[in-house]
């Protein structure tokens, strides 16, 4: 396995942190890795090295205000300020290898950000990847929360609202533990501007996800306390693609590619992968 990274420029001039593992050869496609809320791209280990030893290369991206890249800590001015950097890190790859098939694995709101990006973007993409998808708000969200989060986007920011409940990731202790020792993971609250321009994303998702018609696959751990898991059925009925798969893990949590049962998630995830390649 090959591993490069460098930064490239996005809104603002701020820095965008990304890297690339490539194994040795010519890949057969490439996966763009568009990581979750809080963490960084460099934590999706398990599924990196499974793909890199199909041939696949994964390329992946710190959104602005986590891990490497720059930016106030969980902090974006709009939603499209990470849909902006990821269209410039896929042309970014597109220049880079530009005739192999390419996937985009979204991870909770890594997979909000990739729909909205689809929603937004006529692109050239053999097929999409939903995990754990963050397109629904939680059933413990109150109204009234939504409403003091819409009124401290204007008036406070970047005040703290909420935190990830890390002990929800995984069943695995050992991935809870690496979670929170992270020094790239940000263990304190998401922000009020954050959290007002995620629920605007949600209810776009909601209203416009039929506009995705590429060949979709979404996984989901049905034990998942960290977003609500019937985000998963509701995106597959929105979405228009007529190769659309779901699948749901009975008993496992938010990332199901660091769950127990990860080696088998991450054969049907290949197995998908490589029925779009034929």
């Amino acid at each position: 396995m090959r591993h490069q990274d460098g930064f490239l420029t996005s809104v603002g001039d701020a820095r965008i942190y990304h890297q690339s593992w490539l194994p040795n050869g010519t890949p057969k496609a490439a996966i763009v890795l568009v990581h979750g809320l809080a963490e960084h791209s460099g934590r999706y280990s398990n599924l990196i090295a499974h793909m890199v030893a199909q041939n696949i290369a994964v390329h992946g991206l710190d959104h602005i205000g986590h891990g490497k890249s720059a930016g106030t800590r969980v902090y974006a001015e709009r939603f499209s300020d990470f849909t902006h950097a990821l269209g410039s890190f896929v042309d970014h790859i597109r220049m880079q290898q530009p005739d192999i098939p390419m996937f985009l694995y979204g991870h909770s709101v890594g997979a909000l950000i990739a729909a909205v990006f689809l929603i937004d973007h006529s692109i050239d993409l053999a097929g999409v990847i939903f995990s754990g998808p963050c397109v629904k708000v939680p059933a413990n969200v109150s109204s009234t929360t939504v409403f003091l989060a819409k009124v401290l986007s204007r008036i406070a920011p970047k005040l703290g609202l909420s935190a990830v409940d890390a002990s929800g990731i995984s069943r695995d202790p050992a991935q809870v533990k690496a979670y929170i020792d992270d020094p790239l993971v940000y263990n304190g609250k998401t922000t009020a501007r954050l959290a007002c321009e995620l629920l605007k994303a949600m209810r776009r998702v909601a209203a416009e996800a039929a506009a995705i018609t590429l060949p979709a696959l979404i996984v989901q751990g049905s034990a998942d306390t960290v977003i609500d898991p019937d985000g998963a059925n509701l995106l597959h009925d929105w979405i228009s693609s007529e190769d659309k798969t779901l699948k749901i893990y009975a008993g496992l949590y938010h990332e199901i590619h660091n769950e127990p049962e990860h080696q088998d998630v991450l054969a049907d995830i290949s197995a998908w992968l490589e029925q779009r390649l034929r």
